[in-house]
């Protein structure tokens, strides 16, 4: 099972990060792969000028559609989620979702922001088809703390987990694509009668 996760956060460091970081570590310690993309690893000219053929974009678009499922983080901003994330995820194909299962984390100043995953976030992915959008972890930046090793309230940590334990659940879930190749061999091979 491969789960890529992407970081939607301008700063370099950021409790939305944190956040994703603490979300791989769980999904690592029960033997789920993991690919992590943040937005910094690619140039802005790329994503600016939208090229589509870049390296970088090509490679993140490869582990994408080869990914079983996905967990978004975005820090929300003026009501919205990060712009940044919103140009990488328009460089992605018209279906790169399909097939796949997506969980969203937000975090924010304040909770009139909680919305905007559902709002502003969810609608895209919708739109890049994804098969199943969890509910997702909003997190208010006071339940997460800076330091080594960064420190989360109880009752955030609670709220990921079971949103995690939910994402694993609806992976397994999921029906796998049927290879066209193997959907052709069936049609041609069954007995039909009328």
């Amino acid at each position: 099972m491969l789960v890529v996760t992407i970081g939607g956060s301008p700063s370099l460091r950021s409790r939305t990060g944190l956040l994703l970081d603490q979300a791989g570590r769980w999904l690592e310690q029960r033997g789920v792969e993991r690919v992590h993309f943040d937005i910094h690893q690619f140039e802005p000219a790329d994503l600016l000028l939208a090229r589509f053929d870049s390296p970088a974009i090509r490679h993140f678009s490869e582990q994408v559609s080869h990914a079983d499922g996905l967990i978004v983080g975005t820090p929300v901003y003026k009501a919205s989620f990060a712009g940044a994330l919103k140009v990488l995820l328009d460089l992605l194909p018209e279906r790169a979702l399909a097939h796949k299962v997506v969980l969203p984390i937000a975090t924010g100043g304040t909770h009139a922001h909680m919305l905007a995953v559902d709002y502003a976030l969810k609608p895209v992915l919708a739109a890049l088809k994804a098969q199943e959008t969890l509910q997702g972890v909003f997190a208010t930046d006071n339940l997460i703390h800076y330091g080594e090793p960064a420190r989360f309230e109880e009752s955030l940590l609670e709220r990921l987990d079971e949103a995690l334990e939910q994402f694993v659940a609806a992976l397994a879930r999921r029906p796998a694509p049927i290879d066209p190749t193997v959907l052709n061999d069936r049609l041609i091979h069954a007995r039909w009668s009328i």
